[in-house]
């Protein structure tokens, strides 16, 4: 075949050859896939080839642009075809009421075939390079794609990051997850605050709201890798001390051991950790008292940078290269120098990640007091004196307190996003957040209350459908059903009068600090309130099952009844009203599906719907179930039992689809500022009573129910 040059158009620099190839294969690709074409026939060959023959058509079959060639000995522009002395053009296609030419196919000298006729190309989410075809010279029979000219993998934000697993899906990202090229969808959170203003609290609560709804998440708390940092000696297995090197001590991570290398010096000999000879600072040199965190303590005040800086840096090891989506960082950053350090080694491995500062104030005096009740149980100060302890703890706060910048006018002068909250969600202050995940969080922590107060969970009352097998439908309660509706009724009209009972009798105990050795009275900041005053609600599907096990809450007793269509049972779509012997059967392959990944599989048909779609429905019931302090009785269905307990107690997404709900069984759920007090009752149908599941965890059911 003739060598042909191609170069840019007059007076424009020429296409440079990868994205000329780019172009090329663009428009052989077209020529493939355009089933309606004939190659034209050349002097040579009298015959229209067949469409798979395009690989043997040559210069001589095609019009070219006249902008498109030139003359490769001088570089000159050339409206000629350059064939060494025999130049022809290919003759119009016929079509009716027109003339057309074919559109030119370019050949660059060294290019092969394979790549000129679009042929093993990798499939990829990033486009090939490429740039705008001129105008043709004449009409072409196909649209030509024309490629961005992008060269690279993204390197700018998404132009969204809302990612919705299990409502949203890319080719990057079927299952709606963040993926792992999308870094700017991901979020750093970096906590701030002086000790025992309930940071851990709220990055607990985080965590498991953001994982609840499937994004991976996972906290990186600074104190627990310190107090792993200066362990005392005699904690560590004892070693002979000798004069020559002995076994290396107990293997530790990289972070961990910088920080005891810090904190002990290096050997002045060899430039290496100090052996065995130079033991680790002892309980009483460097006890993490609250001397070790007064600013003018330089030699502590390396530790903790140091130890903060590794631990910020496993957290971005976790966001870039393990798949993770949002990391918190817990510890209190309480002065600028530390924040704009961890901004700055953000940003230096990877600039387009999101960062969200969040800071906890405490202004509440009696809030300050039940957090310092919960900072003596931890574990600087477990199985210690008290009153020793609290002092202590004062005095930790103190040196905080001496270098403590609050978020304010810094970060917003630097574009920093954060959100400030005080007294634990009474108030909630946000700056220029950016992103669907920090929006979410800031709609999230804007529901935080400590409000005692009860949360209940139940399947509806046996219905007609539950004993026939059938999925879905919205039959009404057998005899069974009804009986259990009036014990539901009976016994937890019970228990909230024992409640109120109980609520008064803990008003009256003492809870003067420093707590006496031994005191476990629960901490509770809210407990002069108006408990007389509570509500209680009672909250159903849509359906008959549900609504009729409901049935004897009467207004007129302080019960609240409202009935929610997003509490109603996951839809199955087309397989509404069948058993699953009959799905298994009928529709082998979507049975085995199921059964292969319950939490991501979604029914077949209209309405159909799937684990995460109930999650999605349900995460504003569950804001408001933070948001209330008032008493809550759920009477849902078995996915949204599960859904609803899931969250609540915090479980992996390996157990959400398979959660054993049966029938007949009552969750307590009553929020605590450490967690939650868990407890479980099971129907007794002889004796028309629960009985208490002493001990009860949750466990994985065997059948093979919604």
């Amino acid at each position: 075949m003739p060598a042909i040059v191609v170069t840019g158009e007059p007076d424009k620099p020429s296409i440079s050859p990868p994205r000329r190839q780019a172009q090329l294969s663009d428009i052989a690709k077209g020529l493939l896939n355009h089933r309606s074409w004939a190659a034209m026939p050349s002097s040579n060959a009298q015959q229209p080839a067949p469409p798979d023959a395009i690989t043997n058509i040559t210069a001589d079959h095609f019009q070219l642009p006249e902008s498109h060639v030139s003359n490769s000995s001088n570089g000159t522009q050339s409206n000629d075809i350059q064939t060494n002395g025999d130049s022809r053009l290919a003759p119009p296609m016929t079509v009716p009421g027109r003339a057309l030419h074919p559109p030119a196919v370019h050949h660059v000298p060294g290019l092969p075939n394979s790549l000129l006729h679009g042929i093993n190309h990798t499939l990829s989410d990033t486009p090939l390079p490429s740039a705008p075809t001129s105008t043709p010279a004449s009409p072409r029979l196909f649209p030509v794609r024309q490629n961005s000219g992008i060269t690279t993998p993204r390197v700018r934000p998404p132009a969204t990051t809302l990612n919705i697993p299990g409502m949203t899906r890319s080719r990057v990202s079927p299952d709606g997850k963040i993926s792992q090229r999308d870094v700017g969808a991901k979020l750093v959170v970096i906590m701030v605050g002086l000790p025992a203003r309930g940071k851990s609290y709220i990055t607990k609560k985080i965590q498991r709201y953001l994982s609840w709804q499937q994004y991976e998440t996972r906290i990186f708390n600074v104190g627990n890798r310190r107090r792993g940092a200066a362990i005392p000696s005699q904690n560590l297995p004892e070693q002979p001390i000798q004069d020559s090197p002995v076994a290396s001590p107990p293997a530790v991570d990289a972070p961990t051991q910088a920080a005891r290398i810090l904190l002990n010096g290096l050997d002045p000999e060899q430039g290496q950790p100090p052996n065995r000879k130079t033991r680790l600072p002892s309980a009483e040199e460097m006890d993490q008292s609250a001397k070790f965190f007064d600013p003018q303590n330089t030699v502590a005040a390396q530790l903790r940078d140091q130890v903060a800086m590794s631990t910020l840096d496993e957290l971005l090891d976790f966001l870039l290269n393990q798949g993770g989506s949002v990391g918190i960082l817990d510890a209190t950053n309480s002065t600028i120098q530390r924040r704009q350090l961890l901004f700055d080694r953000v940003k230096e491995r990877e600039p387009k990640l999101g960062i969200l500062f969040i800071e906890s104030v405490c202004e509440d005096k009696k809030l300050l007091e039940t957090n310092m009740r919960l900072k003596l149980r931890g574990p600087d100060y477990r199985d210690k004196d008290p009153e020793s302890s609290l002092a202590d703890f004062k005095k930790r706060v103190e040196a905080y307190e001496s270098a403590y910048v609050p978020l304010g006018q810094y970060e917003e002068d630097h574009n920093m996003q954060y959100i400030k909250m005080i007294n634990v969600g009474q108030k909630v202050i946000h700056y220029q957040l950016q992103g669907f995940l920090s929006c979410g969080i800031a709609s999230y922590l804007a529901t935080f209350n400590l409000s005692p107060s009860q949360i209940w969970i139940t399947r509806h009352g046996k219905s007609e459908d539950n004993c026939l097998g059938k999925l879905g439908g919205d039959s009404e309660l057998t005899m069974e059903g009804r009986n259990y509706a009036t014990v539901l009724y009976n016994f937890i009209t019970l228990k909230r009068s024992e409640w109120e009972e109980d609520q008064m009798r803990r008003a009256s105990l003492s809870t003067e600090l420093p707590p006496k050795p031994g005191d476990r009275t629960p901490p509770y900041p809210e407990l002069l309130g108006d408990l007389d005053a509570k509500n209680f609600c009672v909250w159903t599907s849509m359906l008959k099952r549900s609504r009729e096990t409901a049935a004897d809450f009467d207004e007129d007793e302080n019960y609240d009844v409202k009935n929610w269509e997003i509490l109603n049972e996951i839809h199955a779509g087309k397989f509404e009203g069948m058993t699953y012997e009959d799905i298994k059967k009928n529709y082998p392959e979507e049975y085995a599906k199921r059964a292969k990944d319950k939490l991501n599989y979604i029914y077949p048909g209209v309405g159909g719907e799937g684990y995460l779609q109930v999650i999605n429905r349900l995460r504003d019931m569950v804001r408001e179930l933070e948001r209330i302090k008032d008493h809550v009785l759920i009477i849902g269905h078995r996915s949204v039992c599960r859904v609803l307990m899931a969250y609540f107690m915090d479980l992996t997404r390996d157990d959400i689809a398979d959660l054993d709900v049966p029938l007949g069984l009552l969750f307590s759920i009553e929020p605590k500022p450490y967690g939650i007090e868990f407890h479980a009752y099971r129907y007794n149908e002889k004796q028309f009573w629960f009985d208490e599941l002493v001990d009860y965890k949750p466990q994985r059911e065997t059948e093979k129910g919604n």
